[in-house]
């Protein structure tokens, strides 16, 4: 699996309140002990308001993760091309559009996301209530390439969403306890519009949402998009961040993490027929 959408808030770097809240840590030791029953092979950590504009934090996360693993951050809008290129050796991949939590200057935000496309091939992750997707039309139809976070959070977004999505548009398929939505029938009509669209994640530690990340979650993904889950699940993640992907060796391989993992018997170990089976007769017809 493929977390595409996980926040680390690590006390060794800062942190300032936004709305006068100020979340509590949350490591990468955390994060693997809560995701422990599940095999997750990378992921994306993902800037929030509390971070700012810090990239310590982020390079070291990644450093400590290791392949596989992603950032997604908010960038001065003074950085130099340099401190992009820089960013992007360490492993950021994109650039985060905080509309929902943060003030931004989005025509500036929209050429630095141009430029950094053109230098390193970034795309922009928007965190926004979709009924104010509408008013976004101007920046996105620029942008080459872009996600919408969190389902695009409310029903009154869908259309345009949907429209979105028919164009190219990538979904995160995260904070089902933070929307205001159908999340089954919202993730099917994604789906029915493009199956490359959905990626999953946990939003962890899923800060002031209605309620953070369940395993139960991963059950409402698998059950809406059946065969296709494990595009949902990694793969449709892992093209979007350029990853290389991983083959399944096992279709019907389970998520969990068995306690006890059934190994596959070769061919040559299957019981033989005994020499006394009789065969059926032929049947006149």
């Amino acid at each position: 699996m493929f977390d595409a959408h996980v926040h680390i808030f690590d006390p060794r770097f800062p942190l300032a309140e936004n709305d006068g809240y100020l979340p509590g840590p949350f490591t990468i030791a955390d994060y693997r002990k809560r995701m422990s029953r599940f095999d997750i092979r990378g992921g994306a950590v993902v800037s929030g308001s509390f971070q700012g504009t810090d990239q310590s934090y982020l390079k070291a996360a990644l450093s400590e993760l290791g392949e596989g693993w992603v950032g997604v951050t908010a960038l001065d809008l003074e950085a130099t091309d340099e401190e992009i290129v820089d960013l992007d050796r360490a492993g950021v991949r994109a650039l985060r559009f905080n509309v929902k939590r943060a003030a931004a200057d989005i025509t500036a935000m929209t050429l630095q996301a141009l430029r950094a496309h053109d230098l390193v091939g970034w795309h922009v992750e928007v965190y926004i209530d979709g009924k104010m997707l509408t008013s976004l039309q101007p920046v996105i139809s620029k942008l080459p390439a872009f996600s919408i976070d969190h389902l695009g959070m409310s029903d009154e977004g869908l259309p345009y969403l949907l429209d979105l999505v028919d164009r190219g548009a990538r979904v995160k398929a995260t904070g089902f306890g933070r929307v205001s939505m159908n999340v089954a029938n919202t993730l099917r009509r994604i789906h029915a519009v493009n199956p490359e669209a959905l990626m999953f994640g946990t939003d962890l530690p899923g800060t002031r949402a209605g309620r953070p990340f369940r395993d139960s979650d991963v059950d409402l993904i698998c059950d809406v998009v059946g065969t296709d889950m494990f595009a949902v699940l990694e793969d449709n993640a892992r093209r979007f961040y350029r990853l290389p992907l991983h083959r399944q060796a096992a279709p019907t391989a389970p998520f969990h993490k068995p306690e006890h993992p059934t190994l596959p018997i070769r061919r040559d170990d299957l019981p033989k027929p005994s020499d006394d089976t009789i065969p059926f007769p032929a049947i006149e017809r």
